[in-house]
């Protein structure tokens, strides 16, 4: 089996022990994100591929941080101390050309998370999105222009933007290459959950999976 069906099988797994574990039914999951639940039925026997979107909004309805969907392991309830290493590589999310890796927080009662995103060349967040708390995205390599509450920011490295992330936004590749951020995203004080990553703040931009 190749990579991309293993993670495509991994990923399935994932959602349908999250959905069982939280008592929900597979109509109610897809209800709740938008998808049908045809497809949502293939996606957990690991037999579609799912968008980014489409795995936003599904973390989303499970409750779940959008990296829990690439790993396994279980994350403890508050980190003490978390170290990564420069070898610690990228995942992909398949069939979108994004890359990212988790470096740090979004553990239950941790109030930070930390990625590492890569933008593939010429591609940007499919939807418009909006969700609790706050955002910093660092631009390390290429490009980034970032839509925030109707207007543009254009991003080279070294330049970065902080963002009530509330505000609609999206963010897209705007140079010849790969774009590489470091996005921090903190949840509210007042949050006593695990955050939602992000929320989808558009119907109209939010890419429909049909079965």
């Amino acid at each position: 089996m190749d990579k991309v069906a293993q993670a495509t099988r991994d990923i399935g797994s994932r959602l349908r022990s999250a959905r069982i574990g939280a008592g929900v039914t597979l109509a109610a999951v897809a209800r709740q994100a938008g998808l049908s639940e045809s497809f949502l039925s293939r996606l957990e026997r690991g037999q579609a591929v799912a968008s980014i979107a489409n795995l936003i909004q599904l973390a989303e309805a499970l409750g779940l941080g959008l990296h829990e969907l690439f790993q396994s392991d279980s994350a403890p309830a508050r980190t003490r101390v978390a170290v990564h290493r420069a070898d610690g590589g990228l995942k992909g999310v398949a069939a979108t050309g994004y890359r990212f890796r988790h470096l740090g927080g979004g553990a239950p009662l941790d109030r930070l998370e930390v990625f590492h995103l890569v933008f593939p060349r010429a591609k940007g967040m499919p939807a418009t999105v909006s969700h609790p708390g706050q955002e910093h995205c660092y631009v390390l390599s290429g490009e980034v222009l970032f839509h925030v509450d109707g207007e543009q920011h254009r991003l080279k490295p070294g330049d970065g933007i902080l963002i009530d992330s509330q505000l609609p936004h999206r963010a897209e590749n705007a140079g010849r290459g790969q774009a590489h951020v470091l996005m921090t995203v903190a949840r509210p004080a007042e949050a006593t959950d695990v955050p939602d990553w992000w929320h989808l703040a558009t119907s109209t931009e939010k890419e429909k999976a049909k079965p």
